[in-house]
């Protein structure tokens, strides 16, 4: 998810071929569910129950539905709309004053007030606790919260900044009870008190528990009696079982593409189907600048040159994934396809090799490309060795993959030990902007020793700036271009999302958008 010194992270797999989605989830079907719980699986793991820390896909989903955030993201919307926040606004044409006034009556699942109180301690603590795997770092122009009234609040940005209320509609902007939680260090318990429309009922290593929260007021409309979550912990094997078994509803990230065809074709007494939604999922090759191979711009010319992202969705994703030639990903506003339009769709030994005679290389390339095995999709090693492969059937390369534990491969990229690796990156808020700054602007993600001024002082900076954010796409059009030119990355695939659900469990199509907001009150059971 955002901009830190390490890549949170998971991808949520690729979504479906057209020919495997069904017609599990519609309206239709969810007239009769009647409230009933649910109970979904998930290969990954929930890193933090407090949104001062955790910055990965699984926690945001416990934030989303514990929490409120003052703007929230609707149904397949890119536009936040007021959630706890009855109205809210930039209060100057800089966009470097935003104020928002809050419902009446709010209250905590506890029956604590909540007020304006509340929503500057929130901010003031993560922004104090500044935690390493915590979402602080998305807020470096917040200069300072003031609460003129209980229902006011207005940010004092010391840079303008016109997607700021997307930053505050996602999991970063979760608002907590300040009784309940400390100042200055993050809460340890497993416990959560928010005002979302569940209640974290319980946490721990096999599930976590929720109800519904009856003092939640807002946009969502509970559709079921609570959501128990089991956890996998990567073992897809399991997660699978489980669903084949009649022990879990619902499968959410995790499962291949294999998988998925299995349980299609499996013929299961207790009939299963797949949804699949839209996503701005995507997955990079990074390159170290410094390195003294992948540093050299004709060896990465020539790895764009013969990247064969079309063989790669066909042979590794069977069709899940879309090959991706840009760094903002199609559906988000400024995208073009700048890596198609500098290195073509299909490979070329002779460019490739024109790249490296020009670096001055003549002998095969030796390469390794560093992989971590589930933490970006658990295909991601069995990509990157077909990608080894398409570098060597060239007769360029000698390249081959190491796949290291994910907690070793971030101490080995912060250390610059990688010429090359792999990163995935599931969006905080649904803006290209998301998709530049943490990589390219200042202190980036990557930790790759890329910099380039003209992006970081001036295109980034100037379209943060712009509220009309169709009024970007020049500034996003020459920033993408100077990355494909520069090459510091190369784009791989964009994902879809997907579930696989029992055919009595609806609603899915309301939580797999580009928002990545996963919306546990949308599904419901036979």
């Amino acid at each position: 998810m955002n901009m830190r010194n390490q890549w949170p992270v998971l991808p949520i797999m690729a979504g479906l071929a057209s020919g495997l989605l069904t017609g599990c989830g519609t309206e239709n079907g969810a007239s009769g569910s009647g409230g009933s719980a649910v109970v979904m699986g998930m290969s990954d793991d929930v890193l933090a129950t407090d949104p001062a820390s955790g910055y990965d896909p699984g926690s945001w989903l416990l934030f989303n539905n514990v929490f409120q955030s003052l703007l929230s993201f609707p149904n397949g919307g890119t536009e936040p709309v007021p959630e706890l926040a009855e109205s809210c606004a930039f209060s100057d044409t800089r966009t470097q004053v935003y104020k928002c006034k809050l419902k009446d009556g709010l209250k905590f699942s506890n029956g604590d007030s909540l007020t304006s109180e509340d929503v500057k301690f929130s901010f003031d603590r993560m922004l104090k606790i500044n935690d390493d795997a915590g979402p602080a770092i998305m807020f470096p122009m917040l200069d300072k919260v003031e609460t003129p009234d209980e229902n006011t609040v207005v940010f004092q940005l010391n840079t303008p900044d016109a997607t700021f209320p997307s930053k505050i509609a996602s999991g970063a902007g979760s608002i907590v009870d300040h009784r309940q939680y400390d100042a200055g260090k993050l809460r340890e318990d497993g416990e959560a008190v928010g005002s979302g429309p569940y209640k974290l009922d319980s946490f721990g290593d096999s599930e976590a528990v929720f109800s519904v929260n009856e003092n939640y007021e807002g946009n969502a409309d509970v559709k079921n009696s609570g959501v128990t979550l089991k956890f996998f912990h990567g073992d897809q094997d399991k997660l699978k079982q489980a669903l084949t078994d009649d022990k879990i509803d619902i499968a959410y990230r995790g499962l291949t593409a294999s998988d998925i065809s299995d349980i299609e074709n499996a013929g299961t007494d207790a009939e299963v189907e797949v949804v699949d939604g839209t996503s701005a999922e995507v997955q990079h090759l990074v390159f170290n600048m410094d390195d003294p191979v992948t540093g050299k711009l004709g060896v990465r010319k020539a790895i764009a040159y013969l990247l064969d992202r079309d063989a790669l969705m066909a042979q590794v994703y069977q069709g899940t994934a879309t090959s991706l030639y840009s760094i903002i990903p199609a559906g988000i506003a400024g995208h073009n396809t700048a890596f198609f339009d500098t290195y073509g769709a299909r490979p070329s030994k002779a460019k490739a090799a024109a790249a490296l005679d020009a670096e001055g290389i003549t002998g095969k390339v030796k390469l390794t490309l560093w992989s971590t095995p589930t933490r970006y999709g658990p295909s991601t090693d069995q990509e990157l060795k077909a990608i080894a492969e398409q570098l060597n059937k060239s007769g360029l390369f000698d390249a081959d993959v190491e796949s290291v534990a994910y907690d070793q491969y971030e101490k080995d990229i912060a250390k610059g030990k990688y010429g090359v690796y792999v990163k995935g990156w599931v969006p905080d808020y649904p803006d290209a902007d998301n998709f530049t700054a943490p990589f390219f602007g200042k202190g980036n993600v990557l930790s790759n020793n890329y910099t380039n001024s003209m992006i970081t002082d001036t295109l980034i900076p100037r379209t943060a700036a712009q509220s009309d954010r169709s009024a970007t796409d020049d500034d996003y059009a020459r920033l993408q271009d100077t990355v494909a030119a520069e090459l510091p990355v190369l784009p791989l695939w964009q994902a879809k999302q997907y579930a696989v659900v029992r055919d009595n469990v609806y609603g899915l199509e309301y939580c797999l958008d580009a928002s990545t907001v996963f919306r546990f009150w949308e599904i419901s059971k036979g």
